[in-house]
């Protein structure tokens, strides 16, 4: 009886001991409201501003001379003044923000659609010639304090864009070296998906 007994309490405490499935990365939606973020400093070039994000997640938009830049989570505050990442051509965000969250709900990545108003044939933007981008970034955490663009999808040239996406998210934001690892463009690339600038703060080489 002793060694039926021990035989299955071993048999419960192996089974107790396997590993559950790992949670699955999930996607939760925020509204990117200009009219209602506050404004940190502005001048006739531009702006920025702190917005609401997810949870305690905040947003960093800032704009200069007609081109956008946006940034999420607890950033350093080096990055929230010297950090500016944006399109040569002027351009404006969308208003949905798409965030990728972990197992544990904490956000890591963020989607966001950027609009690029290049020059068409008579010399100015048209919306024939407007490009689309979905932009993946990093969400900073308040163990690193940074964030910064991941990578680019042609969200015209791609029927799967947002797919595409939440994949460069949830296999690259995490470990990607903010300011020392260059952000790549995924899928098809077409014409209107014009060249992304890049300005880090002092000590960070990649431009």
């Amino acid at each position: 009886m002793k060694l039926s007994v021990f035989a299955t309490l071993g048999t419960v405490a192996l089974f107790c001991a396997l590993p559950g499935p790992a949670l699955a990365n999930d996607s939760t939606y925020t509204d990117l409201d200009l009219d209602k973020c506050k404004t940190i400093a502005s001048d006739d070039m531009g702006a920025i501003m702190l917005c609401r994000g997810y949870k305690d997640y905040q947003v960093h938009f800032a704009e200069g001379d007609l081109r956008q830049s946006v940034f999420y989570g607890p950033l350093d505050k080096k990055w929230q003044e010297q950090g500016f990442e944006s399109f040569e051509p002027f351009n404006h965000v969308g208003a949905k923000i798409e965030w990728r969250l972990d197992g544990s709900g904490k956000p890591f990545a963020a989607i966001l659609r950027w609009f690029l108003e290049n020059v068409g044939p008579e010399g100015e933007p048209t919306e024939a010639s407007t490009g689309q981008v979905l932009v993946v970034s990093r969400v900073a955490q308040r163990e690193d304090g940074l964030g910064c663009v991941v990578g680019y999808v042609d969200a015209l040239e791609n029927p799967n864009a947002n797919e595409i996406a939440r994949k460069i998210a949830d296999e690259e934001a995490k470990d990607f070296a903010c300011g020392h690892q260059e952000a790549a463009w995924h899928g098809k690339r077409g014409d209107k998906a014009s060249e992304p600038t890049h300005v880090f703060p002092d000590g960070f080489p990649q431009q």
